[in-house]
Formats: structure tokens, C-alpha cells, sequence
């Protein structure tokens, strides 16, 4: 059970890190949330929008970082 503990904490310190840097990026004006792959429609009375390439590099930067935290507890 103290496995499980260490792992919650770890993961909720990595989504405080992720969530503060994302905060961060969109105050200096760098576009993530609105890259060029983000599909955006607008209609009469509906609007959807859905971050495809926000989407996709989160995941990519999520996998590599959840590869080297494995790398090194080996």
C-alpha cells in the first residue's frame, strides 16, 4: 500500500508541474491550445473546439517523461 501512496503523490506533483507550466506558457504568449492542428467550428448558435495538436504534444511530452522516470528507477 505505501507503493501506491508514493506513486498518487508522484503523479499528483507531476500534473501540479505540467498544469504550472501550461499556465506559464500560455502567459508568454507561446499558442499552445491553439496550435495549427486545434480544430475550432463556429456555427449560428454552437461552437466546438477540439485541441487535436495540443492533444497530441501533451501526450508525446507525457510519454517521454513517464519513459525517463522509468529509465532511472531501473
Amino acid at each position: 500500500m505505501s507503493d501506491l501512496g508514493r506513486m498518487l503523490v508522484g503523479l499528483g506533483l507531476l500534473f501540479l508541474t505540467v498544469g504550472g507550466l501550461i499556465l506559464v506558457l500560455g502567459k508568454t504568449g507561446l499558442p499552445f491550445g491553439r496550435l495549427p492542428g486545434d480544430i475550432a467550428w463556429r456555427g449560428k448558435q454552437t461552437s466546438f473546439y477540439f485541441p487535436l495538436a495540443s492533444s497530441l504534444l501533451l501526450s508525446i511530452l507525457l510519454s517521454l517523461i513517464f519513459y525517463l522516470i522509468s529509465r532511472f528507477r531501473r
